[in-house]
């Protein structure tokens, strides 16, 4: 399921990513504890026109897990680096939660470098609620496993919507068995510090980025209140924003012709 993945050389952190097909750039950053082969259904979406580049982010998958570095400011490096190094610059940034507040940061920092944003299921104004329940679950998943068997069951408890095949994805690309059982490839401590990083507010850098930026938000997200979201779009009427029904957080998995489709209009919009 990973061999066709690569690493990057240069920067402080190696990243694992996997880059497919041929035309303008899509980078695709995922979410807090979860790794590239999320974006899978999407980029099967997407299809050979789209050059699509999937990044485990630091602390995630199979990328360098430094022991600190988790703010938006190491997460925002790593990105430039790969972009600078396979010079595929200027790219969309297509980000899932933690990804979608790396990439509107990026884009803010270096619009030569990021001319456009789909940024799902996070903004700012995300309660600090939301946040502790949020770390309250990264740490319930610093655990051993037995088997891959009780690592699908837990995820079906964890993620209710999800599709099975989604399930197995996140089964087989976010775990590995040693000798002591099955664990999450993404490190405990950086999940931890990366939630910190998270409860720092990104409205100054959503009122001043100056790329089209697509909003998206699942109809029943425990993460983007009706308020945050709401909060968002006044702070920023001219984004784009698109309610998605009947999906909740995990949108690029659960409806990934939706998150498709906004790539590719995007993608229009700034090539």
């Amino acid at each position: 399921m990973i061999s066709d993945t690569r690493h990057t050389r240069g920067g402080d952190v190696s990243l694992c990513f996997r880059d497919t097909g041929s035309g303008p750039t899509v980078v695709l950053l995922h979410g807090t504890t979860a790794n590239l082969g999320v974006w899978d259904p999407v980029v099967a979406r997407l299809g050979n026109g789209v050059r699509t580049i999937a990044v485990d982010q630091r602390g995630h998958g199979r990328s360098d897990k430094p022991a600190t570095g988790y703010g938006a400011a190491e997460y925002c490096s790593d990105v430039l680096d790969l972009v600078t190094e396979l010079g595929c610059g200027p790219v969309v940034v297509c980000g899932h939660s933690l990804g979608a507040r790396n990439a509107v940061v990026l884009a803010h920092q270096h619009p030569e470098v990021v001319v456009g944003v789909v940024a799902v299921d996070y903004t700012p104004y995300v309660e600090a609620q939301v946040l502790d329940d949020l770390e309250s679950r990264v740490r319930g998943g610093d655990r051993r496993f037995e088997t891959i068997t009780e690592v699908r069951s837990y995820l079906r408890h964890r993620y209710p919507l999800l599709p099975d095949d989604a399930i197995e994805r996140r089964a087989g690309y976010g775990y590995v068995a040693d000798h002591d059982g099955v664990r999450a490839l993404a490190a405990p401590t950086a999940m931890v510090r990366t939630v910190e990083g998270l409860r720092r507010d990104f409205d100054t850098q959503t009122r001043e980025v100056a790329v089209p930026v697509t909003l998206l938000r699942g109809e029943h997200s425990r993460i983007v209140s009706k308020r945050a979201f709401a909060a968002t779009r006044s702070l920023r009427p001219d984004f784009h924003a698109v309610e998605v029904a009947g999906v909740d957080h995990y949108i690029p998995e659960e409806d990934p012709d939706v998150v498709a489709e906004q790539i590719l209009r995007t993608v229009r919009a700034v090539t």
